[in-house]
């Protein structure tokens, strides 16, 4: 298969005249009407597919597809530049038009699902193309989750997500591979003057990192370049690797000392350029049309309608239900005197629950992570009737880019299972986790979390296994906290089961603070004020959350709003199916419907009740 953009626009083509018949279907259509229609419009997504796959290469090596028809995809990169991100913004709208002529009445339950599921993905890409400014999460699976007004920051932009995309998901069995690989290399300098570009040109729309991230994106970068390029893990990824193929060494410190050290120096000299002009402006507001940018990336990270105002008032609320909650086991542990926020900030300070600091205290964490999911996955027939693998590595995330990166993330592995899903742990200081958060923070990213949901995913077609949404992938990671804590994880441990519950309840604070920073202007200073004081979270950790806010607006409010409308949909299934409602059923319908936005979450479940109700 070749993907250039003359094909797919030969393909939307076809499909878009194809989609005039699928609009003029009646609902009232004969099975043979409906299959002709299904393959109609499975050749529509499969054109989506195609679009997405072209326009993010790196995605088919993160899900292990990147051979056989997409082994060309191997050795390519996204387009960062500006002409780059406007071709793909003109084809997906080109695309979006034709998705948007179908009448999902003339299709099966199943397709007109899928037709749905992906109309949403091109449709709020659509509008986020329209700003003049940013990155658009249209798909790139390794970092799906998030939309940001600028094309470089701590936390976004090439230089902090290339390199352990190549080391993680760039598999290396052939001298092929290792030449794609060293392709990749001179691909990513492109991609960083790409992004330098629309750096130049967004700050003269006066779109600039504030000075805080300003300063922190400067120090990784620098910290980057300034390394022998010998000694990068970029180099010495493909060099180990390699290593029974051949020689890559020479190529590697080649290509990273004459086209990556010179492309790092333009970027790092765009953004001391426009240093200067940056001011301590924490949210998007002071951007330009700022008010209406937040309201497109909290739609996007919420996938619903809610209004700043609404998720600043839902965080308000669920904060108050959760020290409620946590009052009690606070009481029976010895903790009865101040608010539920200060004596949490003094349970994170008793060293009972501190590792130790430095390596001793890093190897300390990692054996405890390994315990933690052994102990889980012994646990996951009570929870699940249909199970999977959850094949899984834990790596600590690169100390070149560990200051400006959350605590951990996690995702799934590929498609096929020879690549694992990973659990990257930031470990810059052994303070960051303590021994009654830990075991919560894995369940969120690895098993039954991130690693887990992400292997049922793969269960769908590969169109739709594509596809993440930000609520839906986080309120899943919550909901995963919560079913170790209702599989009896804590039963022996009841200040872990504390952190559990402050881990809700920081993320019903990341819904007060997201939107206070970006929709009520409230400062740097003010939001890890307020976090800190009500919640008691370690105010490092705080920093590094609240910086990641200001470059993500609206994503970090995903997760409580994806939870909540998770265990409202579960309500609903139990007062329906009464004696009737399965827990693991249940679960496994929420995994088996696959990544939705939460407008399309309850469509699946009620599939799943009606199903029920049948049995």
């Amino acid at each position: 298969m070749k993907f250039s953009r003359r094909r797919l626009l030969q393909t939307s083509a076809a499909v878009a005249a194809s989609s005039g018949l699928l609009a003029a279907g009646c609902s009232d259509r004969a099975p043979r009407e409906t299959k002709t229609f299904d393959a109609l419009a499975e050749t529509l997504l499969d054109s989506a597919k195609d679009l997405m796959l072209r326009a993010y290469p790196e995605t088919a090596s993160s899900v292990g597809i990147d051979t056989g028809d997409y082994a060309a995809l191997k050795s390519q990169l996204t387009d960062r530049s500006a002409a780059g991100q406007a071709t793909i913004a003109s084809d997906v709208r080109s695309l979006l038009s034709a998705l948007k002529k179908v009448d999902t009445d003339t299709l099966s339950a199943d397709v007109a699902l899928d037709m749905d599921v992906v109309t949403s993905v091109f449709d709020r890409a659509v509008e986020g193309f329209a700003y003049p400014y940013g990155d658009v999460a249209l798909l790139n699976y390794n970092w799906s989750y998030r939309n940001g007004p600028y094309a470089v920051a701590q936390n976004t932009g090439a230089f902090v997500e290339i390199p352990s995309f190549l080391d993680a998901s760039h598999a290396i069995k052939t001298s092929d591979d290792a030449d794609a690989y060293l392709t990749r290399m001179q691909a990513y300098a492109a991609q960083l003057d790409g992004e330098t570009e629309r750096v130049i040109a967004d700050g003269a729309r006066g779109v600039i990192l504030p000075d805080f991230l300003m300063e922190k994106t400067l120090g990784q970068l620098r910290g980057a370049r300034d390394r022998s390029p010998a000694e990068w893990g970029l180099v010495q990824s493909v060099v180990t690797r390699a290593k029974d193929l051949g020689q890559y060494e020479d190529s590697a410190v080649s290509i990273a000392t004459q086209d990556i050290v010179p492309a790092l120096t333009r970027q790092i000299e765009a953004l001391e350029a426009l240093a200067p002009r940056a001011t301590s402006d924490a949210g998007v507001w002071a951007k330009p049309d700022g008010d209406a940018y937040y309201d497109w990336t909290l739609r996007s990270g919420t996938t619903t309608t809610m209004s700043a105002d609404e998720v600043h008032q839902m965080g308000l609320d669920e904060l108050a239900e959760l020290h409620a909650q946590m009052e009690p086991i606070l009481q029976s542990v010895g903790y009865s005197k101040g608010s539920v926020g200060a004596r949490m900030t003094a349970l994170g300070a008793d060293k009972r629950y501190h590792f130790k600091p430095g390596d001793p205290g890093r190897a300390e964490i990692m054996s405890f992570i390994e315990n933690t999911v052994t102990d889980i996955r012994g646990r996951m027939p009570q929870a699940f009737e249909t199970l999977v693998p959850g094949f899984l590595e834990v790596e600590r995330i690169s100390p070149d880019v560990e200051a400006g990166a959350p605590g951990a993330y996690g995702g799934a592995g590929s498609i096929d299972g020879t690549q694992p899903g990973h659990f990257w742990i930031n470990l810059r200081s052994t303070d960051l986790h303590n021994k009654f958060n830990l075991a919560d923070l894995t369940y969120h990213e690895a098993i039954p979390g991130h690693v887990w949901q992400g292997e049922y995913a793969f269960k769908q077609s590969l169109t739709r296994s594509l596809l993440a949404f930000n609520a839906y992938s986080e309120g899943w990671a919550l909901y995963a906290q919560q079913i170790a804590d209702e599989l009896g994880v804590y039963s022996d441990f009841p200040v872990g089961r504390l952190g559990y519950l402050q881990s809700l309840a920081f993320r019903a604070c990341r819904l007060v603070v997201d939107t206070g920073l970006h929709a009520k202007r409230w400062t740097r200073e003010e939001a890890n004020q307020w976090f800190v004081e009500n919640n008691g979270s370690n105010p490092e950790e705080v920093r590094g959350e609240v910086d990641r806010y200001c470059a993500w607006p609206g994503q970090a409010c995903g997760y409580k709003v994806g939870h909540s409308a998770i265990n409202r949909l579960r309500q609903s299934a139990k007062t329906e199916l009464g004696d009737k409602f399965d827990f693991r059923r249940f679960n496994d319908a929420l995994v088996l419907g696959g990544n939705v936005p939460m407008t399309v979450l309850g469509r699946v479940i009620d599939a799943y009740i009606a199903r029920e109700k049948q049995a």
